[in-house]
């Protein structure tokens, strides 16, 4: 029972590290300020973001750097395992959003890049013409259902969230969805608790080391740090959740420049 509790709050950490990454798994960030965000535990939140910065600065960022010294290749298809993987969670947040044809397409894309694709090391269903892969998860979900972010919140290790999203990380792993049916061979196994978790934490390492430069610029410009994270944490979820409601894409900007006009608060 402990053990089992023990991977679940690990599972919630890792699931959520990289709430910020895009489908390519690069920050995003639109010219648009958020509505008001409310931080109820900012104090709290404070302490926790500099717990976490000095975390990434001894052990997240200099792995990441490290990661970056893997050959391309090897890099690349670790990227593609690890988005293969997270089609187990997207797949029935598209049936709870209603879009059962995008569900539809993502089996189609999980199944093909998990056989042809070798265990998805290569992203077949991409060179096949498939859509692009949008990640969906269960806050998007609740999000589209017209819940509420509540309360920002900073939790160890993760770094930001709200109430919701915090939430439909709990639903994430509750719910079963990362263990359910991948067997490699076809015979309905589930995956074991070590592969889930290594495969959350190559997702946070990969995130990581596609935007040290990014996350560097944006504390270097900006006047309060965690006030910009807090913009730019809620400005790339509301996005999200607009993009599910619309059905349409937003243009977002990712030069180096508009780092700068985060509107630190």
């Amino acid at each position: 029972m402990f053990k089992k509790l023990a991977i679940t709050i690990i599972s919630v950490f890792l699931l959520a590290f990289n709430a910020n990454a895009g489908s390519d798994n690069e920050l995003t960030i639109n010219k648009d300020q958020p509505k008001e965000i409310k931080d109820c535990f900012e104090k709290l939140n404070r302490v926790t973001f500099s717990f976490n910065q000095s975390l990434d600065a001894a052990i997240i960022k200099p792995i990441a750097k490290g990661y970056r010294k893997l050959p391309d290749q090897v890099q690349k298809g670790t990227e593609n395992v690890v988005n293969n993987l997270s089609n187990l969670i997207t797949i029935p947040n598209n049936v709870l959003q209603g879009d059962i044809k995008l569900a539809l397409i993502n089996t189609g894309r999980l199944v093909v890049n998990t056989t042809v694709g070798i265990l998805g090391t290569i992203d077949v269903a991409n060179k096949m013409g498939f859509p692009k892969y949008e990640k969906e998860d269960y806050g998007q979900t609740l999000g589209a259902w017209g819940v509420g972010p509540g309360c920002y919140l900073v939790l160890p290790v993760l770094g930001p969230s709200n109430l919701r999203d915090t939430a439909g990380s709990f639903a994430n792993v509750m719910g079963g969805d990362p263990w359910y049916n991948a067997s490699s061979h076809g015979n309905n196994e589930f995956l074991s608790e070590r592969i889930f978790l290594t495969s959350k934490a190559l997702s946070g390492i990969s995130f990581r080391s596609n935007n040290i430069e990014s996350l560097d610029n944006l504390e270097k410009n900006s006047i309060d740090f965690y006030a910009s994270v807090r913009s730019l944490y809620t400005q790339d979820r509301e996005n999200k959740i607009k993009n599910n409601q619309r059905g349409s894409i937003e243009v977002l900007y990712k030069n180096e420049e508009d780092w700068e006009e985060i509107d630190s608060q």
